[in-house]
């Protein structure tokens, strides 16, 4: 069979969900560099237009309306021999799907509508989409080439599988698939595998950004009829890719299995491309540039420009305050170091040396005065009780008071510093150390922590080695270490992944040679705190499971696992 090249393209980009304006200039400028590259075929992330996840702003008609108007407009700004094939939603009397639109000579010559609608985890497309019932087959230029999107791939007996059996040489796929840990393996081994089974070409085309708990990592790929990778995007960053596909020519057959969009011949190339392949990321150096990119974008697309951070003196606030640095710069992060009676001289010392090698701006403000005047204010009133954490949740939510203020008044974003082990056993305190507008490492387990600060620091040394070293405390009364209230971390976090992340009863943990003391423990821990998590600010996802989207409890529950 005869054989030529295509030329395509994978644009990976960045969309902000709602701005349908914003997202249609840039669908545009990438066509346009596209063009000079004399492309035949570029792809854009799933629901592009919109921006993913839109969630609830699908049920208004006005935003509807203007995703379809803004698409129709796009179509005519695309004019000669590039095919476009933009993510957007489509709507048919009272349904919408979520649809692709292939855009070709200034009009939308075919629309695809996703048929697989995921709902479990962080999806609810069902809550919204009518699911597509045709695999989309078009003939271009000769090609017989098939079009789905996201999920419409992962099914084995999926409707890539009745395109490849019709014909398709080339899949292309748009994605909006969001990160987690271990999941861009998972992806492209499934895809290698789908590619080399049914013995067609995937172009698979990666939403990149954050939005709200959200990161999509890109590492978009076009993946050979053999199963080996041939194109890899880079991760975290937009991007866009282009390369040379040589393809079996079935113009014969096209009229009778497929949707005609052009019969006319691919566009002449003066020259061979060579393939990009970017590395595959390390993954603690993945999980970085997630949290990064995920911070970056909620501060940005929020309207925010500057943040604040208290400094405490341990690991978690450290690594929080290096992924600011690095993700809006130094003059864009504020550090507030807290001081009470009981914070130790090497909390003081080391929080002014992480600032000085972060080149933040440190803010010292005691918090002595005010917590002796809550103590007298209330030593009538608790006459007759012991000291207890009262009076240590006290100075958290002081120090939580003054850093909402400085927010109120120059307009920074307040960023959390708690991990998932705390956020999970609920050791953190409401309305103190919980309050602010993104929980940064709200999903990553304290023993993560650590390996992301040295991570860090084998990039440059910002974080003082005796925060890595030190036993970790709260320092809200004399002497406090952190496995005075909880298991070691080294314990603790395996069993809260068993409990949480994957579901296991008392039982099942304990025969991973955990005892039951220790697990009936963090089981109720976890169980106790769940009015706590509601009530805290979004944190970014990087494990399979993270509270919020993924796992949703009620907060009155008597059921006890």
């Amino acid at each position: 069979m005869k054989k030529k090249k295509l030329r395509i393209a994978l644009a990976q980009i960045n969309c902000t969900v709602g701005d349908i304006e914003g997202n249609a200039r840039k669908i545009l400028e990438y066509v346009q560099r596209a063009k000079s590259f004399e492309v035949d075929v570029i792809s854009f992330p799933e629901l592009a237009i919109t921006g993913y996840p839109p969630e609830d702003l699908l049920l208004k008609d006005s935003f509807v309306g203007h995703n379809l108007k803004r698409m129709k407009d796009l179509a005519r700004q695309i004019s000669g021999g590039i095919l476009a094939i933009v993510g957007f939603v489509d709507k048919d009397k009272n349904k919408i799907y979520n649809a692709a639109g292939l855009i070709y000579q200034g009009k939308i010559a075919v629309v695809y509508h996703k048929i697989h609608l995921p709902n479990y985890g962080v999806f609810d497309e069902k809550r919204y989409f009518t699911p597509g019932t045709r695999p989309a087959l078009f003939s271009y230029a000769g090609f017989m080439l098939g079009v789905n999107i996201c999920e419409d791939i992962w099914l084995e007996n999926g409707p890539l599988k009745t395109q490849a059996k019709n014909g398709a040489s080339l899949i292309i796929n748009i994605n909006a698939s969001p990160y987690h840990m271990g999941k861009i393996k998972e992806r492209e081994a499934l895809i290698s595998r789908q590619a080399k089974e049914n013995k067609i070409f995937i172009s698979y085309t990666n939403l990149v950004g954050g939005q709200d708990e959200l990161v999509f990592d890109g590492q978009s790929m076009v993946i050979d009829n053999g199963g080996r990778v041939i194109t890899r995007l880079e991760g975290f960053k937009e991007d866009l890719a282009i390369t040379d596909l040589e393809l079996d020519l079935v113009r014969e057959k096209a009229s009778s299995k497929s949707i005609v969009i052009s019969s006319s011949d691919p566009l002449s190339k003066d020259n061979t491309l060579l393939q990009r392949l970017s590395k595959s990321l390390e993954p603690v150096s993945e999980v970085y540039q997630a949290l990064e990119l995920g911070l970056r974008d909620y501060v940005y697309k929020n309207g925010f420009q500057r943040v604040v951070i208290g400094l405490s003196g341990g690991v978690d606030s450290a690594l929080v305050a290096a992924l600011a640095r690095d993700a809006l710069g130094k003059e864009n992060v504020t550090g507030i170091f807290m001081p009470s009676r009981y914070s130790s001289v090497d909390s003081d010392l080391d929080a002014t040396r992480l600032a000085e090698n972060l080149g933040i701006k440190l803010m010292r403000i005691s918090i002595e005065h005010i917590y002796k005047i809550y103590l007298i204010l209330l030593e009538p009133h608790f006459i007759g009780s012991s000291k207890d954490v009262t009076e240590e949740n006290l100075q958290a939510r002081i120090r939580g008071n003054l850093l909402m203020a400085l927010s109120n008044k120059f307009g920074w974003l307040v960023l959390t510093t708690g991990n998932k082990s705390e956020m999970s056993t609920g050791y953190a305190t409401l309305y103190g150390d919980m309050a602010g507008g993104l929980s940064v490492i709200k999903d990553v387990p304290k023993n993560l922590v650590y390996k992301l600060a040295r991570y860090r620091n084998s990039q440059g040394p910002v974080i003082p080695e005796r925060i890595l070293t030190k036993e970790p405390t709260a320092e809200l009364r004399p002497n406090q270490k952190d496995s005075d209230s909880l298991p070691k971390y080294k314990e603790l976090d395996p069993i809260l992944k068993a409990y949480v992340e994957d579901d296991l009863n008392l039982k099942a943990i304990t025969g991973l040679g955990f005892s039951d003391e220790v697990v009936t423990k963090v089981i109720n821990l976890v169980d106790r705190s769940e009015y706590k998590r509601r009530q805290a600010p979004p944190g970014i996802k990087i494990t399979p499971k993270a509270f919020g989207r993924d796992r949703r409890m009620p907060i009155t529950n008597k059921f006890r696992s």
